[in-house]
């Protein structure tokens, strides 16, 4: 399985995916996962699998001995797989930049030269694709498909490729032919197209021009809060105690999430009460523009941009707040507004979001609708029924979107996928 990030180190909703897509997979019978990811920090889960580092894996040959080998890679990689890899170098890479230990470094983000890191991902693919022993290949996004179809070169085994979103969704339209042609390669040399929703199989199927027959909408999950999560919940005060309430909308701040609206319903809703506060958390580049709208509509004092959250901090976001907002425009899952659910927080989400498709207690708007998400917002905030049952049966509903069942799914398309590939 290739993919790009992975818990804790993540910067979206892919590496949350791929945690719960391989811990939901790791329960079936006779599964084992080899996940590859371009940079492991080494304090990954590897409870329920085998996780290969690009950036440990070489693609030049290094005359190094067990102890030089096993100081350098610490606990990312033993220098046993880092031997058998080495043995599996399939072509003279040595014009390449290289260290020591002859493996390209890998950010293991999003940079500038990302294109660079995709291309060599792939390059270092070959060697693990060579070396591994497998049944299917798994590739989360667009940028490891073409590791994905290299490994289907090398192996002949089949390709499933994992489609979290599309250009057409993070551009709102104004599509990057580089990475339209990258996407469409890997979806042209798939057996199996797994989308995060229908919204995205159309598009994929419209778009891309895939035979429908191929793609199949795979909704994500949530997983069980652990422990130490439901504790942070636990001290949220009873909605009565609150004295002013807080809504909240928590992601990236760009063209794709919506904000806009968010700051607009809430200019609307400030009309009418000022006893809300309203929370931006995020970071991306439309959130100076959201600092000066709300600085516009004179709402600024009742505004908090805490900036980027993660881990815990994102519970204790929920636990403060009493509403929570998705207003994405093009959104191909999204689930966030499940983990708010899960905490006991009534949500508002846009019609033009995948999780829209299999949520049915919270409230649903069109992104544009302002007045609306307002009275939405609204509602919640001052309908103490409203609020209660939003909280209880959205809890209730959400409890029983497991990964476990996703990676049932998962593991009988891989099946029925295996059998028709061995006739």
């Amino acid at each position: 399985m290739f993919g790009w990030e992975f818990p804790p180190h993540i910067l979206g909703g892919l590496g949350t995916a791929s945690y719960g897509i391989t811990a939901g997979l790791a329960k079936q019978p006779d599964m084992q996962i080899t996940f590859c990811i371009p940079k492991p920090w080494g304090d990954e889960d590897k409870s329920f699998m085998n996780i290969i580092g690009l950036s440990e894996t070489p693609i030049v040959w290094r005359d190094v001995d067990y102890d030089y080998v096993k100081q350098r890679l610490g606990n990312k990689m033993s220098p046993e797989q880092y031997y058998a890899l080495r043995d599996h170098i399939y072509a003279d890479f040595s014009y390449r930049q290289t260290n020591d230990l002859g493996c390209i470094e890998f950010s293991g983000r999003y940079p500038d030269n990302l294109h660079d890191e995709i291309n060599n991902y792939s390059i270092v693919a070959g060697v693990i694709a060579r070396q591994q022993e497998y049944d299917i290949i798994h590739a989360h996004d667009w940028l490891t498909y073409p590791a994905g179809i290299h490994a289907k070169h090398v192996s002949g085994k089949p390709l499933v490729i994992h489609v979290h979103a599309t250009d057409f969704d993070r551009s709102r339209g104004n599509v990057n032919p580089t990475v339209y042609s990258i996407e469409k390669d890997g979806m042209d040399h798939a057996d199996c197209i797994m989308c995060v929703s229908e919204l995205t199989r159309q598009t994929v199927i419209n778009h891309y021009h895939q035979n429908p027959a191929k793609c199949i909408a795979m909704h994500n999950a949530v997983y069980p809060l652990s422990e130490e999560i439901q504790q942070i919940v636990a001290q949220r005060k009873p909605a009565r105690e609150r004295k002013e309430k807080v809504v909240t909308f928590l992601g990236r701040i760009t063209m794709q999430k919506g904000p806009e609206y968010f700051v607009e319903a809430a200019s609307l809703v400030l009309q009418r009460t000022r006893n809300i506060r309203f929370c931006m958390a995020g970071s991306g580049d439309m959130l100076n523009a959201m600092i000066e709208l709300a600085a516009q509509r004179g709402i600024a004092d009742r505004f908090h941009f805490p900036g980027f959250m993660k881990g815990k901090q994102v519970y204790e976001a929920f636990r403060d707040s009493d509403v929570y907002v998705m207003p994405s425009v093009s959104e191909p899952f999204g689930i966030s507004p499940l983990e708010a659910m899960q905490c006991g927080v009534p949500s508002i989400i846009s019609h033009q979001s995948g999780c829209a498709e299999i949520l049915d207690k919270c409230i649903k708007t069109d992104y544009w609708d302002i007045n609306a998400m307002a009275d939405a917002m609204y509602s919640i905030c001052a309908n103490e029924g409203l609020y209660t049952y939003l909280q209880e049966e959205g809890k209730k509903e959400v409890d029983q979107i497991t990964w476990e069942k996703v990676g049932q799914r998962i593991y009988n398309i891989y099946s029925q996928i295996l059998v028709n590939y061995n006739h």
